[in-house]
């Protein structure tokens, strides 16, 4: 078994503030812990995105404007979200990483891959950066695998939602979006009643996590909900967006989940597809031990972890979430009926 890591050395050039969370260690954070993983790992440079494939997801004018922002110097695009010079070509090549590896793990290149670069993605709207994210990179892959007729799910377990990964698909049943997140919490997004509209109805799915939730009812949320759903969707890959900060060390999140959590859920998924059919992509988390440890176990427990199945219980406000999920989107799938 081997695992693919994409990276590129830009996504250290691409600068924030003094202080701000989203900065150069988070990555290198994570490459440390997928280099400790239990299997061999193959190296692979990101390329940059192709302007066409960028296109599907982001509007001509808003990559213009965002490379003169950088161009020109850089600067605040809101509160959290800042660019320099070297992030437009940071970006660039953070939104290229995710074809590459689904292209070589078509080739039989690795059994599984990461893409361990920034600026993260899955906040970045059609029309506007935001979130520290400035091009949506796991949806710009899922648009790419669309494009070759694939179904792809999408599993975003970060502790705030993937508001642009949702609006951009949110209209496709061939591509299913599943979010666990903390709720309420930035960016405001992300409630149950949001299950997508027309003939992609129902394949939105949110499951928003209160504060404080244990670890253990948070697992039987993604087990009763998440895990059935996508199992009914048949995908044909599986892209994660990865993000840590649901960790219980993270200072961003309120959330409660172990590194040993995202073994346990990446072996769930890996039951679902081959693993060769699964893409991570580092999003969010700011502990940088809890980044590096739990980026280790997604990939061991998805190369050598065994699904155990639904054993664990959900109570209190976790049970009435998964209640409020199952009234909303049992009229679109078999598996939360009766």
């Amino acid at each position: 078994m081997s695992l693919l890591l994409v990276t590129h050395e830009l996504s250290l050039h691409h600068r924030t503030p003094r202080g701000h969370p989203e900065r150069i260690e988070r990555v290198t954070a994570a490459v440390a812990g997928l280099r400790g993983v239990a299997t061999d790992v193959i190296d692979l440079v990101a390329p940059r995105v192709d302007r066409d494939l960028l296109e599907q997801v982001h509007a001509s004018d808003y990559i213009d404007d965002f490379h003169a922002f950088c161009t020109s110097g850089g600067g605040s695009i809101d509160a959290d979200t800042f660019a320099v010079p070297a992030t437009w070509d940071a970006a660039l090549h953070a939104a290229g990483g995710g074809p590459a590896a689904v292209n070589a793990l078509d080739r039989g290149a690795a059994d599984t891959a990461f893409v361990a670069v920034r600026p993260p993605g899955h906040h970045a709207e059609r029309q506007q950066a935001m979130g520290f994210c400035f091009f949506n990179n796991v949806a710009i892959t899922a648009a790419y695998l669309r494009s070759r007729g694939e179904r792809v799910a999408i599993v975003d377990w970060d502790v705030h939602h993937g508001n642009g990964t949702q609006h951009t698909f949110y209209g496709d049943p061939e591509v299913l979006y599943v979010s666990l997140h903390e709720f309420p919490f930035y960016p405001g997004t992300g409630w149950v009643t949001e299950i997508g509209s027309g003939p992609g109805a129902g394949t939105t799915v949110n499951i928003p996590i209160p504060a404080a939730t244990p670890n253990a009812f948070y697992l039987g949320a993604f087990e009763r909900i998440a895990i059935p759903i996508i199992t009914e969707f048949a995908p044909d890959w599986i892209l994660i967006s990865a993000g840590y900060d649901a960790h219980r060390s993270d200072p961003l999140g309120g959330l409660m989940l172990a590194s040993a959590d995202y073994a346990s859920m990446a072996a769930a998924l890996a039951a679902i597809v081959p693993t060769r059919h699964i893409v991570s992509f580092l999003e969010g988390g700011y502990d940088l031990d809890a980044v590096a440890e739990s980026a280790r176990c997604t990939v061991d427990g998805m190369l050598n972890g065994t699904a155990d199945g639904s054993t664990n219980e959900v109570e209190g406000s976790a049970a009435r979430i998964v209640d409020l999920v199952r009234g909303a989107l049992a009229p679109y799938w078999e598996v939360l009926q009766g």
